[in-house]
């Protein structure tokens, strides 16, 4: 996409944090379009925020713009990000969309509201084993590695109604479901699977569509879709 923003004299890992409401007003401006396109309302949509990485000030700059759904992937990370922020921000909604260890379940029930990458018995187990202490259920959703590709986590689509199952049984809150499709691929075929599989399963959510390809997303019957580069440009990965 175009920006219409001054170029920086210098690469940046972040833009300048007075950049990051005019990326979001894009964004969303964006969504509404696409809303409208197919048939459904403006806002029906929820934009989550992927803060991974990204610099205080161009986070402090997207929850002054009103941003307040931020997807997160390692839990340890987004700790030491939300925690001095999370008491003064009562409507904040955290989603952990990386995988999660079973060993961090504690401390990812302890910040995230959503788990967005339950993705095997042994973590539903966990998550539904912690829940029993705590005595609060977490609300998850199944990510489904519709590419079966092997480097990605996710459970394979033929194994994701049972999983649903299981996980139902075990107690937890299943909200929906969520997939990351293959890079360089047509999207769409995978983003029609997962619907299929949440509209089979009884699921409102469906978390699909990133940067690239959340308008698509969108089209296809996203609820939320997940943006990082297109809001704060393109992230540290060192």
């Amino acid at each position: 996409m175009t920006s219409s923003l001054p170029a920086s004299p210098l690469p940046s890992i972040s833009p300048p944090a007075d950049s990051v409401a005019a990326r979001l007003a894009g964004v969303r401006a964006r969504m509404s379009v696409a809303c409208r396109a197919a048939g459904r309302a403006p806002g029906s949509v929820t934009l989550t925020a992927v803060s991974k990485t990204q610099s205080p000030e161009a986070i402090d700059a997207a929850l002054t713009a009103g941003q307040r759904v931020f997807g997160e992937n390692r839990v340890q990370e987004a700790q030491g990000r939300w925690r001095p922020r999370r008491a003064g921000l009562p409507d904040l909604e955290l989603r952990l969309i990386g995988p999660l260890q079973t060993n961090k379940v504690a401390d990812a029930l302890a910040l995230f509201d959503v788990i967005e990458t339950l993705d095997r018995e042994k973590l539903a187990r966990a998550l539904a084993d912690r829940a029993l202490i705590t005595g609060v259920a977490p609300r998850v959703l199944v990510q489904v590695n519709t590419g079966a590709e092997s480097q990605k986590a996710g459970v394979l689509p033929d194994a994701a109604d049972a999983l649903i199952a299981t996980a139902r049984g075990l107690g937890l809150t299943v909200d929906g479901v969520m997939c990351i499709p293959p890079v360089a691929v047509d999207p769409i075929p995978h983003f029609d699977l997962l619907a299929g599989l949440a509209r089979r399963n009884g699921l409102a959510v469906l978390s699909m569509g990133m940067s690239a390809d959340y308008e698509a997303a969108i089209g296809c019957g996203a609820t939320h879709v997940r943006v990082g580069s297109a809001l704060f440009g393109e992230r540290n990965t060192v």
